[in-house]
């Protein structure tokens, strides 16, 4: 006891100097001089919480001993005050009385459970969807945690590939500036405040092309794509402040991501100079073995913390062998150094070196249980994540005064279903989360009698209760039906080969067409699915995603027209998986097809068209938009210069209403190939009814640089073409040329 008390004053005087004021650099250096290397290698160590979680459990009973002799230097899946003191406080037991870090995967909502990432996305909205991760950020802070394994920022273009829930969907500027929002929610004003915590950039890099859209699956790729398109959003995380990125599972061209010392060294910690520090994904250091790139743990360890993955999540391979490597000769004692010093950098930047508990504290934890502020930036999150597919006949919105509406589907009384994946179930959940029918019930009065039947179950075979449903529609003014997949049919390890309504919904749909009645069908997904009979034939169709907390006021504020939808779809929806990929910025080629039916010799399909059924950018309103031409300030730029491009927008509707007016170019020759369209801007425009309004776009030579065959980031002179409009498809067009110096 006498050794523990003199090491503790010690370290207090290694860290407070003489009265001097030391930076943190210093105050790291102090420490790390102190430390033996099991102690060292147990910073780098990361291991799961016994209790219920979001992730797997795992049980250890060698745990508590291991915090009380310093061998860990975080846990995951560890919420609540009481849980996380009371771990805390066996750290705090250890020699050198080194505080843990506790992690958690906060992916859209802790307490308050926001839309799936997918869905803000479709906001565009980025100040909302900041919020959002600022939310989430103090609910989960007041409940003990430090870090947040999130955004996951990878751009992804095969809906099949269940992970596309979690990110920003096909375009790297859209997924860029989404990424900086989620940071710098999540992270607040500084770290170390108490209503924030660390953001981690995931999943470095290029998880989302994983072949075939089939989880952890292999990645390969030219450097230049890698670049290009699957880069950016990482480096503008970096540039938002990201204290923490985490490996991905895959390889990447044949070297598994969380041993690729060109993505970790080269890139990440060399040219872009990140100061934080690389975690693991779950088991990824172990399972190199499984990929037939190590032999073993041992190996695992080596290649892993060479390479710069500084953490090692629950594979225990760092734990085990990387002091033995070290005292063979066999990883540098500096690599090791290095990563702790990483480690302990965030740990002292988040004051828990200061004060230990300064996250449990019971009364802000109180304070966010049930907060209604958060509750009411969920609704409006929510309402911002819906997009209106169709509409015609103007079906929607429906009138308050209607007599009579059936409510059908399998989702129309979901509680739980509405959270989606990678959310928490708390135990009063059922008398929080509102259902569709419960959210159209609070806004209309006593004069409309609202009728119910389930129809069919997510993947139900039988048309049981087909009649029941029809005979509901058949007795309605107007009919809304819920359908879509399960909450679990999307998300991680939940890759699907056919992404078609499951079961027999589709057909519950047609039968409900059939009865002539005014029909409004929603999808509740946590991907673009494939649903052509329904976009074909059914009048109006909301795309209601998976909408978390408050997702039944959010649903009957759009059905009644108290919100007009304004989202846009950040992914391209398919017509078939057999399209798939398919994404507006694709290459043109030699041989392109002119249209729809232009078929032979040319790059298209015998079967099918070329273009997406819903394209990116896609949503409509309740109020109607028209572009006028695009008028450009000058017809040349010049390096060093500008153009301007302006066009008026009139809402020609009916009722105010808010467009996203987007900007698109194309570099009509570059050394490379370019793509058809590229996003380069977007406003969000809010116009009454008959309003116009003039919109106008800058464009320098550095919005037009790309990778060339060298991987220079570069622009050339020649000509481009411009367009403006509400999407990637229905665009007006013009054109100016770069001409060099």
């Amino acid at each position: 006891m006498r050794y523990i008390s003199y090491l503790a004053v010690l370290l207090v005087l290694s860290l407070h100097g003489s009265g001097q004021k030391k930076t943190i650099a210093q105050k790291v250096d102090s420490v790390l001089r102190l430390m033996t290397l099991e102690e060292k290698v147990g910073q780098m160590n990361q291991y799961n919480g016994d209790w219920e979680a979001t992730g797997p459990i795992t049980k250890d009973g060698d745990k508590q001993n291991q915090i009380r002799r310093g061998m860990l230097g975080s846990m995951l899946n560890v919420t609540g005050v009481e849980h996380t003191r009371e771990l805390q406080q066996m750290a705090m037991q250890s020699r050198l009385k080194i505080p843990l870090l506790f992690g958690q995967d906060i992916i859209h909502g802790y307490r308050t459970t926001f839309p799936i990432p997918l869905a803000e996305a479709a906001s565009w909205d980025l100040a909302a969807i900041g919020q959002s991760a600022r939310v989430a950020a103090k609910e989960c802070a007041a409940a003990g945690v430090h870090w947040t394994f999130a955004p996951m920022v990878d751009i992804a273009r095969d809906p099949r590939w269940g992970r596309v829930m979690e990110g920003a969907g096909e375009d790297p500027y859209l997924g860029s500036l989404i990424a900086a929002a989620r940071v710098k929610g999540f992270q607040g004003g500084h770290l170390g405040d108490t209503d924030a915590v660390m953001a981690c950039a995931k999943h470095f890099a290029a998880y989302g092309a994983a072949i075939g859209g089939r989880d952890y699956n292999s990645v390969d790729m030219s450097l230049r794509s890698l670049w290009e398109y699957y880069l950016p959003p990482f480096k503008a995380a970096l540039d938002a402040g990201a204290a923490t990125f985490m490996n991905s599972f895959n390889d990447l061209n044949g070297i598994p991501a969380t041993a690729n010392g060109y993505l970790l060294r080269d890139i990440l910690k060399g040219k872009w100079k990140f100061q934080g520090f690389v975690v693991s994904d779950w088991g990824s250091v172990g399972e190199m073995i499984n990929h037939g790139y190590v032999n073993d743990n041992y190996g695992a360890a080596k290649a892993a913390s060479i390479a710069g993955c500084d953490m090692d999540m629950e594979s225990r391979s760092y734990i085990k062998n990387l002091a033995t490597l070290v005292k063979e000769g066999k990883v540098p004692l500096a690599v090791v150094d290095e990563a702790v010093r990483r480690i302990l950098t965030k740990k002292f930047e988040m004051g828990l070196f200061d004060d230990p508990f300064r996250f449990c504290n019971d009364a802000r934890a109180a304070k966010e249980w049930n907060n209604a502020e958060n509750l009411a930036k969920a609704r409006t999150m929510a309402e911002k994540s819906i997009v209106l597919l169709k509409n015609e006949r103007n079906v929607l919105p429906i009138s308050k005064t209607t007599k009579t509406i059936a409510l059908i589907g399998p989702f129309i009384k979901g509680i739980r279903d509405n959270l989606g994946f990678w959310s928490y179930e708390w135990p009063d959940d059922s008398g929080r989360i509102v259902s569709a029918w419960a959210g159209v019930q609070k806004k209309l009065g006593s004069g409309t009698q609202l009728l119910y039947a389930q129809g069919c179950g997510v993947t139900d075979s039988s048309r049981a209760g087909f009649d029941e449903a029809v005979a509901a529609a058949k007795n309605a003014d107007v009919v809304v039906m819920q359908v879509g997949e399960a909450r679990d049919m999307s998300g991680e390890a939940k890759s699907r080969s056919s992404i078609r309504l499951p079961g027999v919904q589709e057909d519950l749909i047609k039968a409900i067409q059939a009865t002539g009645k005014p029909l409004v069908v929603m999808i509740n997904a946590g991907r673009p699915l494939i649903f052509n009979w329904t976009a074909d034939n059914v009048p109006a169709i909301l795309y209601t995603w998976w909408l978390g907390t408050t997702a039944g006021d959010a649903i009957a504020d759009v059905l009644f027209g108290d919100y007009n939808p304004s989202a846009h779809l950040p992914m391209s929806f398919p017509r078939s998986e057999g399209q798939i990929p398919v994404y507006y910025n694709h290459f043109s080629t030699g041989r392109p097809a002119k249209n729809d039916h232009d078929l032979y010799y040319v790059s298209a399909y015998t079967d099918l068209p070329n273009d997406p059924k819903f394209p990116f950018g896609f949503g409509l309103s309740y109020a109607s938009f028209t572009y006028g031409d695009i008028k450009m300030s000058s017809a040349v730029l010049k390096p060093g210069q500008s153009v301007t491009a302006t066009i008026t927008i009139t809402n020609s509707g009916r009722v105010d209403g808010e467009e996203t007016v987007q900007l698109y170019i194309r570099d009509m020759v570059g050394s490379v190939v370019r793509p058809v369209k590229e996003l380069k801007g977007f406003k969000k425009v809010s116009l009454k009814a008959g309003e116009s309004r003039e919109v106008s776009f800058t464009i320098a030579p550095n919005d037009l640089r790309f990778y060339n065959d060298k991987l220079e980031y570069v622009f050339e002179p020649g000509d481009f073409k411009l367009f403006i409009g509400g999407n990637s498809r229905d665009v007006k067009e013009a054109a100016f040329i770069l001409k060099a110096d």
